[in-house]
């Protein structure tokens, strides 16, 4: 009596699959089906060839889904953790890598309709006090890691192909109750887990570990994968980068919890761009927690700090004092000239307008301020020529510069119809104006860079749909050759949300360059010391 029920829900399932298969079967169960002429090709017994062909790629897919949720996955140990690795179904592929209880990163390691999720579980006891009472075992640790990575991605491979071939070939005797359809149904499996396995090693990227998106608590450790000239020159293959991921976790753990960082590099600037504050008060907390936990040596506002630009207004500026950075600030179009003569009298803000040139935290830059002063939100007059008209100014100012001997390192305006007119003048150009990130390289060689709202949009966010993210960059630039290194970008939740994330990125040249097989730097722990996590 206990299995009636099971084989009812089998018989049911049977039943619409069936209909699918045969369909005339389901028209007139009391009349049986005309079997039809010898000749009679077209019988309406026989169903259509795609649809049997679709039914039977029904069967497969949700046998072989079937099959790796049930048996699809290992437990191995990865150095002194113990970690589960599964394969899913997945429309992008890639890997996900879940470090309970700090949060989760995510690879763009292949494009495959499978992804690999690795989760750490726990920290063995016995193998983590070996490791404590052996600290020379530390240097080792990178290489027993790799092997054991590689060994439990071939386990993981050999159970996956059992899992699909099981279910699908068990699910297709359930439907069909013929083993010849059974079989073929495993077959399939097999051969699409094979087709998946092929297009996954034929779109493998082992350099996805340059440009994680981290988050949970991890999106507040950016020191956990290494400062930028690390990234840069010293990152090899995906195996060794994944072992010292979690090389670094254990270290983290033995340090009860605290974030290990590498030595900061002497030869890396880092520069918080931010924009469009639009008088929302809880950006300065953000940008002196970024400050902080960054280490930052200069702030770049490209303007819209106000949303009226009047006089009363100025008051919200004050904290800027006291975020323990120079902060680099260019007029935007809700900005007015009497906002710009307030920060003028502030002792740590540099004020850039009409080409003027600064020097500060080693890097050179240049700015505009925007064209229009538009606080109601009203068509500026001019419009994109006015702002064209104010970029070549400003490009021609860059010019003179580079003919004077001291070339300008970071250019700045509002608006990016500004920043465009300064392609072939300078290496960098940063904007914002329109509230979404920009990364291009334009055809003089120039980068461009717009920032998102690190107010999220500020107080008007509130008029729409769904709260605006709160969005700034930290940018890694090379002391020698002032060039940018590489990126990382942080996006908050909107108004009301607390998610946070943040993604690495490298220009494109710094990805093709061949890393050399120098060791990098160990990380130390940071004691009992915790970085904030920013909060809008």
């Amino acid at each position: 009596m206990v299995r009636a029920p099971f084989r009812a829900a089998a018989d049911r399932v049977r039943h619409r699959l069936t209909q699918l298969v045969r369909p005339d079967s389901a028209k007139s169960p009391k009349r049986p089906a005309r079997r039809p002429a010898t000749g009679d090709l077209m019988g309406t017994a026989t169903p259509r060839p795609f649809v049997r062909a679709l039914a039977m790629l029904a069967v497969v897919v949700i046998g072989a889904w079937l099959g790796l949720l049930a048996v699809g996955s290992i437990r191995t140990p990865v150095g002194p953790m113990d970690t589960n690795m599964t394969l899913r179904p997945s429309l992008t592929g890639g890997s996900k890598i879940n470090v309970s209880p700090l949060g989760a990163l995510e690879l763009d390691s292949h494009i495959a309709p499978l992804r690999l999720d690795v989760n750490v579980d726990r920290l063995d006891p016995v193998r983590s006090q070996a490791l404590v009472d052996q600290p020379e075992r530390f240097s080792g640790l990178q290489d027993e890691v790799t092997r054991d990575v590689a060994a439990g991605t071939r386990e993981l491979a050999v159970r996956s192909c059992v899992a699909v071939i099981s279910g699908a070939t068990a699910l297709g005797l359930v439907v069909y109750r013929r083993p010849r359809r059974a079989l073929a149904a495993g077959g399939l499996a097999l051969t699409l887990l094979a087709a998946s396995g092929v297009s996954a090693y034929a779109t493998w990227n082992p350099k996805s570990v340059l440009e994680p998106k981290f988050s949970g608590l991890l999106s507040s450790a950016p020191s956990l994968v290494g400062d930028a000239r690390s990234i840069v020159t010293e990152f090899d293959i995906y195996q060794q980068e994944l072992a010292r991921l979690v090389t670094n976790v254990t270290r983290l753990y033995d340090a009860t919890s605290t974030l290990p960082v590498y030595q900061p590099d002497p030869g890396t600037i880092r520069a918080l761009h931010v924009s469009d504050i639009h008088l929302n008060p809880a950006a300065w907390h953000i940008i002196a927690s970024l400050v902080k936990q960054y280490e930052i040596d200069v702030i770049i506002d490209s303007g819209d700090t106000m949303d009226h630009g009047s006089a009363a207004e100025n008051g919200f500026l004050d904290p800027i004092r006291d975020l323990g950075a120079p902060y680099v600030w260019v007029r935007g179009n809700h900005d007015s000239k009497v906002t710009q003569a307030y920060l003028e009298k502030v002792r740590n803000v540099r004020v850039l307008d009409n080409g003027r040139t600064v020097d500060v935290a080693g890097l050179r830059i240049a700015g505009t301020g925007d064209a229009s002063f538009t606080p109601d939100r009203t068509k500026p007059v001019g419009g994109k020529a006015a702002a064209e008209l104010q970029g070549m100014r400003l490009a021609s100012a860059l010019r003179d510069q580079e003919q004077a001997g001291t070339p300008v390192d970071i250019a700045v305006a509002h608006d990016p119809n500004t920043a465009r007119q300064t392609d072939g003048t300078v290496p960098l150009v940063l904007a914002g104006h329109v509230h979404h990130r920009v990364n291009e390289q334009l055809k003089g060689g120039t980068r461009l860079k717009v920032e998102g709202s690190t107010g999220g949009g500020g107080l008007r966010a509130v008029q729409n749909d769904k709260p605006e993210k709160v969005r700034a960059s930290v940018l890694y630039l090379d002391r020698e050759t002032r060039r940018l290194q590489a990126w990382d970008e942080i996006t908050l939740g909107g108004l009301g949300l607390t998610t946070a994330e943040v993604s690495r990125h490298l220009p494109e040249e710094n990805l093709k360059r061949e890393s050399p097989a120098s060791p990098s730097p160990s990380p130390s722990p940071t004691g009992s010391a915790t970085r904030p996590t920013p909060s809008p």
